[in-house]
């Protein structure tokens, strides 16, 4: 009789970066007002701390 592997399951993707780890984040510039520009930059996803997987506790 053979013995089966157990295959682990597929972690679950973060639903805040869906899975990829990093999210944008729109640039800011000026030292009082800080208004938004047009650009956009990478930041890493703090929920998953940049894993790309669900937080362990649900939240």
């Amino acid at each position: 009789m053979a013995t089966r592997k157990k295959i682990p399951p597929k972690p679950v993707p973060c639903p805040d970066c869906d899975g990829r780890g990093e999210v944008t984040e729109t640039v800011r510039v000026g030292a009082r007002k800080g208004r938004a520009t047009d650009d956009r930059q990478a930041a890493l996803c703090l929920s998953c701390l940049g894993s790309g997987e669900a937080p362990a506790g649900g939240e």
